[in-house]
């Protein structure tokens, strides 16, 4: 099959690979229909040293399940199904409290981008779309993979409620899909922190109320005066670089919570009594695959109450995602889509 393979920093490239084939009696094997590339991808694409190997790329699709292995019963040859980023076998004692991303049994793929993915703990994992491999709706189906439901597991992290104050950081599609999901959850005022105009307009059709284009203490000073100097009951830090940190740090309400579903790229940061401790702020998120988002929104994008699929502002064919690494490299799009 052909497959998107990351060697090195900027070095992207298709490839053939073996076809992925049952391996445990708890496995499917899904043909892709739609990928996408995430923002999470540019962090190796900026970083990832110079490799020999490779190493194939991809976390979000939704495809078509082609072979099932023989202990699975829920999801059978036929079916559209959106695989969230992580698997799971949904048993487990942390998957029945709901963080099927601490799964015993689970973790992460990586082979997304791609004509087909071996899917283990199929069962857990894959959620049946009552569609077709033709609807208009598999862009905002895709959303479930990743960003819809990270930024909704940012909303949900950050306590968000009806009346709420919200600040966004991050003009990227997970951030845009938080104001989506801040709105969803009833937030009266959400802010959004962003600099790109066709992004952030975006933003105001989701529910943003206001936008900050202004960065650091500048930004900072911004929202505090849209906020009577108080800041917001929570903060959805949506881009995971220590800047946007310390921006939520800033605009944080006493009391209030800083939920951070941007992948961290620093392991240290100011949590003592000047900056959480004092104020009596805490601090939450983490990857947000959990399957519970993917029910719980799935009815809405079947019956249109809401349209994640915005995101995507352009769509390649598989051998030309190097391509769409490059355009959301330079900030051309704001979100690719992948169509094998």
């Amino acid at each position: 099959m052909r497959a998107t393979v990351m060697y090195g920093a900027g070095d992207v490239r298709v490839e053939q690979l073996p076809d992925p084939a049952i391996e445990l009696p708890t496995d499917a094997v899904v043909r892709v229909v739609r990928a996408c590339v995430c923002g999470s991808d540019l962090h190796p694409y900026h970083s990832m040293p110079a490799s020999e190997q490779g190493t194939p790329m991809g976390h979000e699709f939704v495809g078509v399940v082609e072979e099932v292995g023989s202990d699975v019963v829920k999801v059978k040859p036929g079916d559209l199904v959106i695989a969230p980023f992580a698997y799971f076998d949904g048993t487990c004692e942390f998957c029945r409290e709901g963080l099927t991303t601490s799964c015993l049994h689970g973790g992460f793929f990586s082979t997304a981008q791609a004509e087909a993915v071996r899917v283990p703990q199929a069962d857990g994992t894959l959620v049946v779309a009552p569609v077709g491999e033709d609807s208009a709706l598999l862009p905002s189906l895709l959303t479930l993979s990743d960003v819809l439901i990270t930024g909704y597991h940012a909303a949900v992290m950050g306590q968000v409620s009806a009346g709420s104050s919200v600040t966004v950081i991050g003009d990227g599609a997970v951030g845009l899909l938080a104001v989506l999901s801040a709105k969803r959850l009833g937030a009266e005022q959400i802010i959004l922190m962003g600099r790109h105009r066709a992004r952030t307009d975006l933003g105001r059709e989701f529910g943003a109320t206001d936008v900050v284009a202004e960065r650091a203490d500048e930004g900072i000073a911004r929202v505090l005066e849209l906020t009577g100097g108080r800041g917001t009951h929570a903060v959805l830090e949506c881009v995971g670089h220590r800047p946007a940190y310390d921006q939520a740090v800033g605009t944080v309400r006493a009391g209030g919570v800083i939920s951070r579903v941007g992948v961290p790229q620093y392991e240290e940061a100011p949590i003592g009594f000047g900056s959480l401790f004092g104020r009596n702020v805490r601090l939450a998120g983490g990857p947000g695959a959990q399957r519970a988002h993917i029910e719980e929104l799935l009815p809405d994008v079947l019956e249109g109450r809401i349209e994640p699929g915005r995101v995507f502002d352009r769509t390649v064919a598989l051998d030309d995602t190097p391509a769409g690494y490059t355009a959301m490299d330079e900030r051309t799009a704001l979100k690719v889509l992948v169509r094998p």
